[in-house]
């Protein structure tokens, strides 16, 4: 399959992309620039290297291909996820609507037909309060007071409106799946939806370089019965794309940028189901610079990270029984576009049906030292 230019930013002939290709001898990064794809492994290794340089827009690279010459699945020039080895991290529970939800989720105990009720009551009673209080304030603690008080309190509303936000890793190293990628449920989840997002990539000194989108994959049944499951509800094969290029930050694409960006969703079902969606950033309650300090804290990424900052939507459209709200089929293709990112688009299929991640850091690392040694 052939990558679709229209899956660039609507703007792409004035931004720098950056990404990675598969060739025969192991991957490449990559900046796009004009529709060409320049290789510039010469000037950095990995895209990791390409971000701690001062101008990773100005990295010196040969030509490689045009755009309409990538491929996924077989080809020359296979596009692969844009980031190799950033440690993958993600921000929960970033607005008031996932915030609600992931209440829902751990009340109803992982029961999508208990969760209708549930919703009804949660919004009533709290969705007018979480909206209107920044995190860690004087009002965020009053209201945490009064949810206590009411029975209504819940460690999801900690994150949500406390001092510090939920971060968690959400992926192994080298693990994520790029556009037209196969994108995986585990097959035992009976309630799961995906979660569209800005990714934000950091360098090793904390510095926000660009961005990307993602598809930060979620099985509400597995959360739902116990936070202590989110990872197996968050980390799975495939259970993470990224792409289709990351944006570098420059005069014309700053944090602003993310900050009002709009992302629209939409998915189509193999049953002929349809369903779209639509999130805001200017609703985060939490602002990007401050989620990429809490995720540095007193750690220290030497190969830099990504970062996840959450999404606003959360799909309670019905698909098959009243009341039970949505959830993934296989074969569901996914579409996720922001104008100034691009559209990210995968299949879904079961984990286990997945391509299995067999390029690791190991083999990263042989083919570099193959790639230096023929060089």
């Amino acid at each position: 399959m052939r990558f679709d230019p229209a899956a660039l930013p609507a703007d792409h002939e004035r931004a720098v992309l950056a990404g990675r290709v598969g060739l025969a001898g192991g991957p490449v990064p990559v900046l796009l620039r004009g529709g060409q794809v320049f290789d510039v492994s010469d000037a950095a290794m990995t895209v990791s290297e390409l971000f701690d340089m001062a101008d990773p827009a100005s990295a010196a690279g040969r030509l490689l291909c045009s755009i309409e010459e990538l491929t996924v699945g077989g080809g020359a020039f296979e596009l692969l996820s844009p980031v190799d080895l950033q440690c993958v991290k993600a921000c929960g529970v970033t607005f008031a609507v996932s915030a609600i939800e992931r209440v829902i989720e751990e009340r109803a105990r992982g029961d999508a037909n208990a969760a209708a009720a549930i919703r009804a009551e949660l919004e009533d009673r709290v969705g007018s309060g979480i909206r209107n209080v920044v995190p860690g304030s004087d009002s965020a603690a009053q209201l945490k007071a009064a949810l206590i008080e009411a029975g209504m309190w819940s460690q999801y509303l900690e994150v949500a409106i406390g001092p510090d936000a939920e971060v968690f890793t959400k992926a192994p190293v080298l693990s994520t799946v790029g556009w037209g990628r196969k994108v995986g449920i585990r097959s035992d989840s009976t309630w799961n939806n995906p979660e569209p997002e800005v990714v934000l990539a950091v360098n090793a000194s904390g510095k926000i370089v660009g961005a990307m989108l993602g598809n930060d994959v979620n099985l509400r049944d597995f959360e739902g019965r116990s936070a202590l499951l989110l990872g197996k509800a968050k980390d799975n094969n495939a259970a993470c794309a990224l792409g289709p290029f990351v944006r570098l930050f420059d005069d014309g694409f700053t944090i602003d940028d993310i900050r009002s960006a709009e992302l629209d969703l939409r998915i189509d079902g193999p049953e002929g189901y349809l369903l779209e969606g639509h999130s805001s950033m200017n609703q985060i309650s939490r602002d990007p610079l401050e989620l990429v300090r809490q995720t540095m804290s007193e750690h220290h990424y030497p190969d830099g990270f990504v970062l996840m900052l959450g999404t606003l939507f959360a799909p309670v459209q019905d698909r098959d029984e009243p009341g039970r709200g949505f959830t993934h089929k296989v074969g569901d293709m996914v579409h996720i576009r922001s104008d100034k990112l691009g559209t990210l688009t995968n299949q879904v299929v079961h984990s286990c049906d997945a391509p299995a991640w067999q390029f690791g850091i190991r083999e990263l690392f042989r083919t570099i030292t193959e790639r230096r040694v023929t060089a």
